[in-house]
């Protein structure tokens, strides 16, 4: 299997290097990393799909935007049609139909954006993320973070409970309709009750895990002790739906991503340092 990984959004909160840790100006850049994976036997497959050819086109169409106001103004979102899933998957040379599967972490607007430009492909989910980001929508960020408008053409789900087999000592979605046993999804609740992060086994027999929003820094992982930023810190505490199991799941991704870094590489969605150090082969 090949690993593509891709930006298909971008993020500039005023803040600057209190957001992503670099930046010198007043402006943060975060990022929304999604994979694609070229398989022998099963297409294209994608993890998550970032912002879509429609988020793009009108992002706040009334009565029921696919992006609601004050969360593109706090984000400061850069919307482009080239960042969308679909048209790198169209740069590489493919098409839309080439893309088979979509799994993904969770359903939030920026990681559910583009499903629909993907009308061909089988859509993995957790069960519980599904009912949460269908059903009626309670409180202010539940309203803003998942958006019918996104969702509603999108008809090829495929949905599941957390079950399987333990991977690394974590519970583990397998046999993925359609998919190999090499490509499973690891049920993360925490920033939402559905989330999942979605792990792949490389043909050199290595492990790369997408953790989604799990986490959104990299001091958060690979060090005994915890850093992160006060604005993605303030944020993931804005986004969580239960701070106990957030934090226990992030502590045991920072053990695993430290006990076994050499059979396992942990990612995130929104860091761009270790997107960029990912996408030339670097090691994080």
């Amino acid at each position: 299997m090949r690993i593509h990984h891709l930006n298909c959004g971008t993020d500039c909160p005023l803040g600057g290097a209190l957001f992503d840790g670099r930046s010198v100006g007043p402006l943060g850049r975060i990022v929304c990393q999604c994979l694609l994976i070229e398989t022998d036997a099963h297409g294209l497959v994608l993890v998550d799909t970032g912002y879509g050819l429609r988020d793009v086109a009108h992002p706040h169409a009334r009565p029921d935007p696919r992006i609601t106001l004050p969360w593109r103004m706090m984000l400061n979102i850069r919307l482009h049609e080239r960042d969308t899933a679909i048209r790198q998957v169209e740069a590489l040379g493919y098409k839309a139909s080439d893309v088979r599967h979509i799994v993904t972490t969770h359903l939030d607007f920026d990681h559910a954006g583009g499903l629909e430009d993907f009308p061909h492909a089988l859509v993995h989910v957790m069960a519980r993320e599904y009912d949460d980001a269908t059903g009626p929508h309670r409180g202010v960020v539940s309203r803003n973070r998942w958006r019918a408008r996104q969702l509603n053409g999108v008809e090829n789900w495929r949905r599941y409970g957390a079950r399987g087999e333990q991977w690394f000592g974590f519970d583990a979605v397998r046999d993925l309709d359609g998919l190999p046993p090499e490509i499973l999804m690891v049920p993360l609740p925490g920033h939402t009750w559905g989330h999942a992060g979605v792990a792949i086994r490389k043909d050199d027999g290595r492990w790369l895990l997408h953790a989604g929003d799990a986490y959104f820094y990299r001091g958060e992982m690979r060090q005994a002790r915890r850093r992160c930023t006060p604005g993605l810190r303030a944020y993931q505490r804005l986004m969580e739906v239960d701070a106990t199991s957030r934090l226990a799941n992030q502590e045991r991704l920072r053990a695993l991503s430290i006990e076994r870094r050499d059979e396992v590489t942990v990612t995130c969605t929104h860091d761009p340092v270790e997107l960029e150090r990912l996408q030339v082969g670097n090691p994080l």
